[in-house]
């Protein structure tokens, strides 16, 4: 697998991705990085209409997922590491970024987090049961 293709699977590990070689290996990485893309922006639209109660709409979601998703590939690259600290430390980095986006403060932020981690969990479930992506894609164990 190109070092492209692992390093968006590693953020967006929304398909199981093969090594074919080349270009095909960019290919799925895009196709990897959409999916997880528009299921993250679905999920996190979805917990701040539950939580805030309005639509705040898709490019605060869009620009949510994409920062969140930096930033907590950043604190993995540099803490995640850290047993049972660096998870904890990512997790808090992906709410903080929802903070930043969302009205409420740390305990809207963590419930729209909430929200959008069961929603792409649904989401995923519904791609894999028509065979879009595998269930060991979901990134959640025994689902």
């Amino acid at each position: 697998m190109s070092s492209v293709a692992l390093a968006i699977a590693s953020v967006f590990p929304g398909v199981v991705l093969q090594s074919t070689g080349g270009a095909e290996d960019i290919a799925s990485a895009v196709l990897v990085f959409l999916v997880s893309l528009l299921v993250g922006v679905a999920a996190i639209n979805l917990g701040a209409q539950v939580l805030i109660d309005r639509d705040t709409g898709y490019r605060r979601a869009t620009v949510t997922a994409l920062v969140g998703a930096l930033v907590y590939t950043l604190v993995g690259f540099f803490l995640g590491w850290i047993p049972l600290l660096g998870p904890i430390l990512m997790l808090l980095a992906w709410v903080a970024v929802i903070n930043w986006q969302y009205p409420g403060g740390w305990p809207t932020a963590a419930g729209i987090a909430l929200v959008a981690w069961l929603g792409a969990v649904l989401i995923l479930f519904g791609l894999a049961q028509v065979g879009f992506v595998t269930p060991e894609a979901m990134g959640v164990p025994a689902a």
